[in-house]
């Protein structure tokens, strides 16, 4: 259990480490994410500095059906009986279509915008224009044009004109023709705001009425308030406010005109119908009356005889219903004539008459109401549309049942006519004994009574229909006119914009930052080192130079580099001492698994360090193949043996001690056998038995030799001598060194092909070291930062 809590323990803070470790990684390049920050702030200054406010102003309006506008007397009128509530989503549709944002464009001139040109933008000039356009063409002309000009005001009286920007002007006065390609326009001052304008330049641009009104039907935003809710939204967002609320204020208005317009429609019709019928029952009525004054003057009688009364009650109650009978069937038969009308089937029909069928008042009332909705989807939609089809279809039907109903109504008061008629002739044989004169009379005077009610009942239904026209009201309440509703701008919103500058300005940085190290392949340091191979000792880390910096160590120096170098030779020593090295213990191997990682600057460099110390060191330049140990000190080197490496294995003549230059490079002595010339045959060469003697031979006269051999993976010389290397320091380069070829340098360990393996890491940034480089080298010369400059010592 203990061994276990332990691992995890470990594993908690190996994570812990790893964490920390990249933030630090993220928080060493600070100054990209300041600059960063800085650009991307900067850019959203501008976009914000030079982009239009948008404004959003939003209305609310409650749609009230017929039923809940009609109270008191009113509401028993059968011209507002209608139960149906209005469906929200088709009135705004109706609101939305094209024919009334057409009449909202022309009613505010919104064809013809002006702008006020700027160094980089354009402020629309919404009603504060000093010109006005005005156009000789008719409107359905101008309505299909596209066209934009510059007009430059010179005076009170004098402009200049332009189509393009870039264009010569030409001056005209105010109220001169000017001609177009579509006609002539005339450009006229606003006094009142001219002169704010002299010497400033107005775009003027008109715009198709079609586009126009699409583009605001896709800009306007109308929706319910809530689910099943009457109240709905309207909203626009544009950049002149009060352009926005004129067009919502103007959108509303527009709408419950044309409500208002379509009931007037519909009490119009039920008026003249009225109006028919009234004329014709008032002749009938006079006709009566004339009758009764030409019997009465002929044949001179003032009373009825008490004898006749209670047939004649009778026969007056059965002929009220037989007259009232063939009243209803006119009344029917006028309604089958209208029905019967092709000019007219799309014209409402007359409906609540009176009239005894309730299926035929029903029947006219929902054909009425498909009317209005098939005339208000016409606004929005063509005749050949599925729903203004399909409501086609259902009209008919309605006619068809309407003329059906009529028909059998028709016939049944056909039937009840002539029971009455016959009810009528036995009546009239029991009255016989009456005379004709009376009975006549009396069959007048009927007529006349039944005629009067039905002209005062036509006269009561004609009041109605006058005052429905007067009552009339709009189906939309307005709750709320037209307001801005954030009391600003809507966008650009600046405390949004700044902050999504500020998070591109840190995710660009640390996005980079995050994609290199997963596209990373390379150590960079002693812990990436380390990290990658386990069981192989690291000496330490030197450090990145620039090309002002000195590449080779010196006397008494104090330099980074110098640091660095001190550190790998103590623990070097401390190495040589932890190692049981019976043969060539003083002797190491510099190598490297490709070229170009720092073996020859390594080499000269640790050689010197050693030196330093007052030990007798020889420097041997054993790469062969691409000598660097002469270019690394030929500035520093005087009176250099033309003899080297190469020349005392092929000749053996030659002696050791004729091919070694004893040198002082930067007040340092130090023995260098260079490499000589390049042979044929290299690893032929190195095979030669005189390597090995050379190699007993300075390994007992010398401190330490240091050697300089080829890369270990692209040619086989250095593990063809490394026989004589007590021990080796393996060369590997940050930010060059892929992580992968590290795997040859864990097989030449685990093979044991290089003696006493240890590794070194060359060219590391001073950012990136390992340990403690952070807090800098002791004893080296602090390095002050900007605010750090004006601190006391």
């Amino acid at each position: 259990m203990a061994l276990i809590e332990n691992e995890n323990l470990s594993n908690s803070n190996s994570e812990d480490f790893n964490l920390k470790k990249m933030l630090f990684t993220y928080l060493k390049q600070w100054k990209w994410f300041v600059f960063s920050c800085i650009v991307f702030v900067a850019l959203t200054f501008f976009k914000l500095r030079y982009t239009t406010p948008q404004y959003s102003a939003v209305a609310k309006i409650m749609l009230i059906d017929d039923s809940d506008k009609s109270s008191g007397a009113l509401k028993d009128l059968a011209l507002f009986s209608e139960k149906e509530d209005a469906k929200v989503d088709d009135e705004i549709q109706v609101i939305k279509s094209r024919s009334f944002l057409r009449n909202i464009i022309k009613k505010l001139n919104l064809n013809v915008t002006y702008y006020a040109k700027g160094r980089i933008q354009e402020i629309e000039l919404y009603k504060k224009s000093p010109i006005t356009l005005n156009f000789i063409e008719s409107d359905s002309i101008i309505d299909n044009i596209s066209f934009s000009f510059y007009v430059q005001v010179l005076s009170n009286t004098e402009f200049t004109y332009k189509i393009k920007e870039d264009a010569i002007a030409k001056k005209y006065t105010f109220g001169e023709t000017i001609s177009t390609n579509f006609g002539g326009i005339i450009v006229t001052p606003v006094e009142a705001t001219l002169n704010n304008y002299i010497g400033s330049t107005i775009k003027v641009n008109i715009a198709k009425l079609e586009s126009l009104s699409e583009s605001l039907k896709n800009r306007v935003k109308i929706a319910p308030s809530g689910k099943s809710s009457k109240v709905i939204s309207i909203g626009l967002t544009d950049p002149v406010i009060q352009k926005a609320k004129d067009i919502i204020n103007t959108l509303i208005d527009e709408y419950n005109r044309s409500t208002i317009d379509k009931k007037n429609e519909i009490s119009n019709n039920t008026a003249d119908f009225i109006n028919e019928r009234v004329e014709l029952i008032a002749e009938d009525l006079v006709n009566v009356d004339n009758s009764i004054v030409r019997f009465k003057t002929g044949n001179k009688l003032t009373d009825v005889s008490n004898e006749a009364m209670k047939f004649l009650e009778s026969s007056t109650m059965n002929q009220q219903d037989m007259d009232q009978s063939k009243i209803e069937l006119s009344l029917l038969n006028s309604m089958k004539g209208a029905l019967g009308n092709d000019a007219a089937k799309f014209q409402p029909v007359p409906s609540n008459l009176g009239l005894g069928d309730a299926a035929i008042a029903g029947l006219s009332s929902k054909y009425n109401e498909l009317l209005q909705r098939r005339k208000t989807l016409l606004k929005s939609a063509g005749e050949q549309n599925p729903i203004v089809v399909e409501l086609d279809q259902t009209l008919s039907s309605i006619r068809q049942n309407l003329t059906q109903s009529i028909d059998n109504s028709s016939n049944s008061l056909k039937i009840r006519i002539n029971n009455l008629q016959n009810q009528s002739s036995r009546i009239n044989s029991k009255i016989l004994s009456v005379p004709g004169q009376e009975s006549k009379l009396r069959s007048i005077e009927r007529k006349q009574g039944i005629k009067e009610q039905l002209y005062l009942y036509l006269l009561q239904k004609r009041e109605e229909a006058a005052i429905s026209l007067t009552a009339t009201s709009p189906s939309a309440k307005i709750i709320d006119e037209a307001y801005n509703s954030n009391g600003g701008p809507v966008s650009p919103n600046k405390k949004i914009a700044y902050i999504a500058a500020l998070f591109f300005g840190l995710a660009v940085p640390f996005g980079i930052i995050y994609i290199k190290g997963l596209l990373d392949t390379k150590i960079h340091n002693k812990e990436d080192l380390e990290r990658e191979v386990k069981n192989i000792s690291v000496l330490g880390e030197i450090p990145k130079l620039s090309n002002g910096d000195n590449h080779l160590v010196q006397k008494n120096d104090r330099s980074i580099l110098s640091e660095s170098f001190r550190i790998i030779r103590t623990n070097l020593d401390f190495v040589r001492r932890s190692k049981d090295v019976k043969a060539f213990n003083n002797v190491v191997f510099v190598t490297s698994t490709i070229n170009n990682e720092g073996k020859s600057f390594f080499s000269s460099n640790l050689a010197l360090t050693i030196a330093n110390t007052n030990q007798k060191v020889l420097l041997i330049g054993a790469d062969i193949r691409n000598p660097q140990i002469f270019s690394a000190i030929k500035k520093n080197a005087k009176n250099i043996v033309d003899r080297g490496l190469t020349e005392y294995l092929g000749d053996s003549s030659i002696t050791i001690k004729e091919t070694i230059n004893e040198l002082n490079i930067n007040n340092i002595n130090l023995d260098v056998l260079l490499s000589g010339i390049v042979p044929p045959n290299p690893a032929e060469l190195l095979m030669s038995d005189r390597l090995k003697q050379l190699f007993e031979e300075v390994s007992a006269h010398y401190d330490y030799v240091i050697v300089d051999t080829a890369p270990a993976m692209l040619v086989t010389d250095t593990l063809l001598i490394s026989k004589y290397a007590g021990h080796t320091a393996y060369i590997t380069r940050a930010d060059y060194t892929e992580k992968k070829i590290l795997n040859f340098a864990k097989e030449l360990h685990a093979e044991n092909k290089l003696n006493n393996m240890m590794l070194v890491v060359n060219d590391v940034k001073q950012s990136n070291f390992g340990y403690g480089a952070k807090y800098g080298y002791y004893g080296a010369p602090e390095k002050k930062g900007l605010f750090g400059r004006f601190k006391k010592s």
